[in-house]
């Protein structure tokens, strides 16, 4: 099993590739502030971990190995949501 962070993770969409490649052995934390895409994240993908505020992330709310690190810029600049 392998262990995935994303940052700045919005709705999960490395989830989303990761199943459509067919990949489920993996434990996901994701980095996310905005209770809307935490709450389609966790409807999509229940066991996924939510961290919370990356200002705020410790090294021990990580796994002991993180296998894959990836994340977005966040996108607030280009969003219709905020301030374009």
């Amino acid at each position: 099993m392998i262990n995935i962070v994303g940052l700045f993770d919005g709705m999960s969409c490395g989830q989303l590739a990761l199943q459509r490649l067919g990949i489920t052995d993996y434990r996901y934390f994701a980095v996310e502030v905005d209770k809307y895409a935490i709450q389609v994240t966790q409807r999509g993908f229940p066991d996924t971990t939510q961290l919370g505020d990356i200002t705020n992330l410790r090294r021990s709310d990580l796994p002991p190995v993180v296998d894959v690190l990836w994340g977005g810029s966040p996108c607030q600049g280009f969003s219709f949501a905020g301030k374009q």
